[in-house]
């Protein structure tokens, strides 16, 4: 493995001639080509990437942010809709609401782990595990994506990123609306926020929540039924109460209820899309989470931030595996999924300096049932799973002389997990991890910065709680030294905002999941790989009522070593990690009040095994927006995946299942606003 600072003075001495001289290059013909001068500027963008609010241009990392109106226009209601509208992200196939397991930058966690390599935070809680990693979209004030390593900063579960959303506030202006949509297989939806002060400068209220049902795609030829109806409520409650000008309480409650049919698989040498199922399949999901959030401002100046969150989910599903009248094959899970949290920071500013210091504690306490019949025979496999993390961090970000900066942090992380089988003796692993970041930061220009960073990530061990017959066995952390070089800033008189980054990851006791038979998985943790790519965002003002927005993301990551019984395979892709992923869209607005947009986005061949024996191809999906707003009135038309291309994964779960692409979807939203 590199030693971290040898590469990051590597990475500074080679990337810096080479980023700066063509951006500088390039803002100089910009400068002399401009179009009018009469042209609007792009909307300034602050983000909280490192805990504090600071303009997105400032921050020495890459990030992508999508705006909460913008995914409303454009029909955006679940997390995997996000997958190449931001480059570089991605999700496993799976085909159950509820429950995505994301990628980023080639790595990824498999679901029965309890744990994500990127990690989902909404207005601060977090999300640990694949189970329950999904947000309705309701009240939306923006999403921001921090690409690579966070571990620093947010632990455990942010060794490749992060996704955090953040609803609009509650403050003294009134807000409310209605809609309904309806769309393609029978689509209905009812969609509601409001937002308003309940006591003038002392308390405010929000409520936000949806339903949605929609009829499946997949046929039952032996039932006669569709297998795969959807139904899905949301609920988001909030209350803010400000009992002085230096004193900030938000308690939110969220809660998120599946009643689906079955998963989008079929067999792979059936019809698509058909199956025969004797055996009934459902999901019955539900998760809720409530927190409170204090900040306060000391008379000293420093300011303390309390987060205290509770998250619950059940995750409740049967399926089929044999897709045929008898029941030969089919896997249940009825695992409920808790954990409390804690974190206490205090900021405060040393001159010219800003810095931060906090402590971060959570208890898991999981209990788990998968119950299945393979191959094998019956199973009813019934643990007990606990944990507990505990961590101090600090973050500071320094001027330095000239146009210069630097951001330093660390994180000292100490991690256990405890099993307690129905069937076993206990087991107990702790870990303790270190997780520092530097980065380094130049403003070449007015409005462009150069910067170069060296981070570690790390990902929490656990046990394998589906291999009974191999005594659970532990698996260890999974950890990651990342180098990233990248520059940013706008161009034309603001009108044009770019992102450029390129990255490299080294990549140690890498966890990849086998899986020999349906019902029974392990992990292991024994490879090591390289990741290495690059990532570019775009959004450029055209003027006259015309916006282009674009991104591409590759990347390649692969093993260096993995050797798994006799099975050699160094060399081979990590599964679920798309070479390529991106967008590009165009939209106009005219001042008589309608609007339209066409976006393109897609990703690349994705890998659903070690061997890279079976495959998910890559896509191309077009989306179309019509919409037109008058008064208190909006009438939104769009259509998904217009040209209605299939994009199945064939050969997931080692070959035994194909998981079906949604087919387009037409339908048509009357929004009414306060």
């Amino acid at each position: 493995m590199k030693h971290p600072l040898g590469a990051l003075h590597r990475a500074i001495l080679l990337a810096l001639p080479a980023f700066t001289q063509p951006v500088a290059a390039l803002a100089q013909n910009a400068a002399e080509g401009a179009l009018e001068a009469s042209a609007a500027e792009l909307p300034a963008v602050t983000i909280t990437a490192d805990k504090v609010a600071r303009p997105l241009e400032k921050v020495p990392a890459s990030v992508a942010v999508v705006d909460g109106q913008d995914a409303e226009q454009s029909g955006i209601t679940a997390m995997d809709q996000l997958e190449g509208r931001v480059p570089g992200l991605s999700f496993q196939p799976f085909g159950q609401a509820g429950l995505n397991s994301p990628v980023m930058r080639g790595l990824t966690a498999n679901f029965n782990s309890y744990s994500t390599s990127t990690l989902l935070l909404v207005d601060g809680v977090p999300t640990l595990t694949a189970q329950g990693f999904e947000h309705g979209m309701q009240d939306l004030d923006r999403i921001e994506v921090l690409r690579g390593p966070q571990s620093t900063l947010y632990g455990r579960n942010a060794e490749a990123g992060v996704i955090a959303v953040h609803s609009l506030p509650m403050d003294g202006e009134p807000r409310g609306s209605v809609a309904v949509e309806a769309g393609s297989r029978d689509k209905r939806a009812l969609l509601f926020a409001f937002s308003r002060p309940l006591v003038e400068d002392r308390l405010y209220a929000s409520i936000a929540g949806n339903w949605t049902g929609q009829d499946g795609f997949i046929r039952n030829t032996y039932t006669g039924r569709k297998e795969d109806d959807r139904e899905r409520r949301d609920l988001r409650l909030g209350l803010r109460w400000t009992p002085g000008a230096a004193t900030d309480v938000v308690l939110r409650y969220a809660r998120s209820k599946y009643d689906d049919g079955a998963t989008l698989w079929g067999a792979p040498a059936a019809a698509r899309a058909q199956v025969a199922s004797g055996t009934p399949s459902w999901n019955r999901s539900w998760g809720q989470t409530l927190s409170l959030k204090v900040q306060h401002a000391l008379d000293s100046g420093l300011k303390l931030h309390s987060i205290t969150a509770w998250n619950d989910f059940r995750d409740r599903i049967q399926q089929d595996t044999d897709f045929q009248p008898m029941d030969m094959l089919h896997v249940g899970r009825n695992n409920h999924l808790r954990t409390l949290s804690q974190e206490l920071r205090l900021e405060g500013q040393q001159g010219a300096s800003d810095w931060l210091v906090g402590l971060y504690g959570d208890r898991s306490d999981n209990d788990l049932q998968v119950a299945s019949k393979t191959m094998m025979g019956l199973s009813d496999i019934r643990a007990s799973q606990k944990g507990s993390t505990a961590a101090l961090f600090t973050n500071w970000n320094m001027p330095l002389a000239g146009n210069w900066s630097l951001s330093a942090g660390a994180r000292l992380e100490r991690i256990a997990v405890e099993l307690l089988p129905l069937d076993a003796a206990r087991q107990k692993k702790h870990w303790t991890n270190f997780s520092p970041r530097l980065a380094l930061q130049y403003q070449f220009m007015p409005r462009h910065q150069w910067y170069a960073s060296a981070s570690r990530g790390v990902r929490t061990g656990g046990f394998n709680v589906l291999s009974p017959a191999m005594n659970y066995p532990a698996y260890g952390p999974e950890k990651v030294w990342s180098y990233e070089t990248g520059v940013k800033g706008s161009l034309m008189d603001r009108r044009m905002r770019y992102s450029l980054a390129a990255y490299v990851m080294d990549i140690g006791d890498m966890q990849v999941m086998q899986m020999p038979t349906p019902g029974m998985m392990y992990i292991t943790s024994a490879a090591s790989a390289t990741s290495k790519g690059a990532e570019l965002d775009v959004d450029y003002l055209l003027g006259r009522g015309w916006q282009l927005r674009g991104g591409v993301a590759w990347n390649r990551t692969s093993f260096d070593r993995f050797v798994d019984g006799a099975a050699n395979y160094q060399g081979r892709r990590n599964p679920f990690a798309p070479e390529l992923t991106g967008h590009i869209g165009i939209r106009y607005q005219a001042p008589q009040g309608w609007y339209a947009q066409a976006s393109l986005r897609g990703s690349g061949k994705v890998y659903l095994d070690a061997a890279n024996r079976y495959q998910r191809n890559g896509y191309g999906l077009l989306d179309l927006v019509a919409g037109y707003r008058h008064g208190h009135w909006d009438i939104t038309a769009h259509v998904s995946n217009a040209a209605d291309r299939r994009y199945d994964a064939v050969g997931y779960q080692n070959g035994f299942v194909t998981v079906y692409s949604p087919p387009r979807e037409v339908a048509v939203r009357l929004t009414w606003r306060m």
